[in-house]
């Protein structure tokens, strides 16, 4: 029953910026895991950013100093800025982590999904 909702998604043109944010619908402990992936049309789904244990980012070589992950611990939430997009950016982009409920239970989560659109 717990839910990802992303946000900020939209059109813009190439060269520009979007910052997606992800949250839980209703209050949490906390994050675990976090990262984001994206699904381009006709294309299967693919990571783009994560978080792993200890806190070090990975990202795809596609992505890799366009995209910054970011973790806000206080208010449980995640935010992917995204500079200097390409066409090749357009995809649904999805949240995901370990939601934890309580300090003995989580579930890995996605969100629905929010659009980027790259374009002239």
């Amino acid at each position: 029953q717990v839910q990802l909702v992303e946000s900020g998604g939209g059109l813009v043109q190439p060269g520009g910026s979007l910052r997606l944010s992800c949250a839980a619908s209703r209050t949490i402990s906390r994050l675990g895991t976090p990262g984001w992936y994206r699904q381009a049309p006709g294309k299967q789904r693919e990571l783009v950013a994560v978080v792993s244990s200890g806190g070090t980012p990975n990202y795809a070589d596609s992505v890799k100093g366009r995209f910054t992950i970011s973790i806000n611990n206080a208010e449980n939430t995640m935010s992917l800025q995204m500079n200097n997009l390409k066409p090749e950016d357009t995809a649904v982009y999805y949240c995901n982590a370990r939601v934890w409920v309580s300090p003995a239970m989580a579930f890995n989560t996605w969100g629905r999904g929010t659009q980027v659109t790259v374009s002239s």
